[in-house]
């Protein structure tokens, strides 16, 4: 009897038909099984989080969507899960694109080599990065780590990102009718709809991506280099977690956006945009050859930093609730959209790591909790950035101040005044320093500071003052 000529496209991070290696390449065969396995079992420290899993739910739905109802789900240990579907259809090959978080590098490199041990093919493709870490590196071999010429000597040197792919035109799928979980049976949506406010900011999946892309090239490309700085222009492509889940391909941004008119404008913003996606490319780079990157210091003498131990001041950071209105309106706008504009990122990332002397990792866990772009990768390598302790690191004695950052960056607070309403009377004069206002300007604007209003919980001069000694006792000639 004749085996018949199926396929599992197993679907990762690449939740998308378009510019797709993998099902591009498994289209070829008479019949495909699309397949997603939601697999916690592998994962040692980092399981998604809440506001990943309700976007991964969302971008699995249109998912299915566009593949005719035929995406078979799972959840559990990846490689007990394949072993039966590949006995269960008699499977041939099995196709997926690359992922890079360490636990997923081992895990697939194993699978890969039982499966193929017996005789079943196995197949990977590059479908989330412009280059592979292992081909961007040093002329002796070793790994960049300085962003600068890693960007500049080793990916604008290499060969050019590979081309676009088109959906597959011929896509024979069987689905798993029997095996198969219903999406709600991940159990990705809390019981507690916190993430409604979500589902009216944010359109996951592929469309939804394409979308974003198309708005930001029209609308927010052009004065990126510059606007990218101020949290309340729409400067930002807001591109970042459907990247992540692969709903558009770096490679896809990459190209469109080239391909933008040259205008005397925009030649420097898409510089500096694609030398943004090269910064991902870099933390991916770090994560690839250094995959303690994600808990462990870059810079070892950091081992030794006198961090405070301080759920107190961790959880009005958390909250937004610091009295300092730029730190305030960044974490709200984390909690309540699960996103946060870069800018923001660094002012809220650096006052805890140096204002309050909290440890970077638990900035790093209450991203990687709340946002919607959580990624591996990117969250390690930047928040150790801002903590001085990574790879090309912001200096430790760079230490953003809030107050000023305000001024600079939202001096007329309508991005302070969305995400910390309560201040929305207050006149741009006091509005980063409610504390400084006289108490007639307080009373006009409706505001008893702590009760409306959080009085500042660290003093800016001391905390600073405070971070560059701890900083002092670490450091080694």
């Amino acid at each position: 009897m004749q085996k018949l000529d199926v396929v599992i496209m197993w679907f990762r991070q690449d939740l998308r038909l378009e510019d797709n290696p993998a099902l591009t390449a498994a289209s070829q065969h008479k019949n495909v099984l699309p397949i997603y396995i939601l697999d916690e079992e592998n994962i040692p420290n980092f399981k998604m989080g809440q506001a990943s899993r309700w976007w991964l739910h969302r971008s699995l739905e249109n998912l299915d969507e566009k593949l005719e109802g035929n995406l078979s789900l799972y959840h559990g240990s990846a490689g007990a899960i394949l072993q039966e579907i590949v006995v269960k259809f008699n499977v041939t090959a099995i196709y997926w694109n690359r992922c890079y978080e360490p636990w997923r590098t081992t895990r697939d490199a194993t699978l890969k080599k039982q499966f193929e041990k017996n005789n079943i093919q196995v197949k990977t493709f590059n479908g989330s990065l412009l280059w592979e870490p292992w081909d961007i590196v040093k002329a002796d071999g070793t790994p960049y780590k300085v962003f600068t010429p890693f960007y500049r000597k080793g990916c604008l040197c290499a060969p050019q990102p590979r081309s676009l792919l088109p959906v597959p035109r011929e896509l024979v799928l069987l689905g798993d009718s029997n095996g198969s979980q219903s999406l709600k049976s991940l159990k990705l949506l809390p019981k507690i709809f916190w993430y409604e406010t979500m589902d009216s900011l944010w359109t996951p999946g592929e469309d939804g991506a394409h979308k974003a892309l198309k708005v930001f090239l029209s609308d927010g490309l052009s004065g990126y280099k510059e606007g990218r700085n101020f949290p309340a222009r729409n400067n930002v492509s807001r591109l970042s977690p459907h990247i992540h889940f692969g709903e558009v391909s770096p490679h896809q941004v990459w190209y469109q956006s080239q391909q933008m008119e040259s205008t005397s404008g925009t030649i420097k913003d898409l510089e500096h945009f694609h030398s943004e996606l090269g910064w991902r490319e870099f933390s991916y780079n770090l994560l690839f050859h250094f995959p303690d990157l994600v808990d462990t210091n870059f810079q070892k003498k950091f081992d030794d930093f006198p961090w405070r131990d301080d759920s107190d001041l961790l959880g009005r950071w958390q909250k937004g609730n610091t009295g300092y209105p730029i730190v305030d309106a960044g974490m709200r706008e984390l909690w309540q959209t699960g996103y946060m504009h870069n800018r923001v990122r660094m002012v809220v990332g650096s006052f805890l790591v140096k204002n309050l002397l909290i440890d970077w990792r638990e900035g790093e866990r209450w991203f990687w909790d709340c946002l919607v772009d959580a990624d591996l990768a990117n969250n390690a390598a930047s928040w150790q950035w801002v903590a001085g302790s990574g790879a090309d690191a912001a200096p430790y004695f760079r230490i953003f101040n809030p107050v000023t950052q305000g001024t600079k960056f939202d001096k007329d607070g309508e991005y302070t005044r969305k995400f910390v309403p309560e201040l929305e009377k207050l006149p741009n004069k006091f509005l980063f320093t409610p504390w400084e206002a006289p108490q007639t300007v307080l009373e006009e604007a409706g505001i008893e500071l702590g009760k409306d209003y959080p009085y500042p919980i660290i003093d800016l001069k001391q905390s600073r003052a405070r971070a560059l000694e701890a900083f002092a006792s670490i450091k080694k000639e």
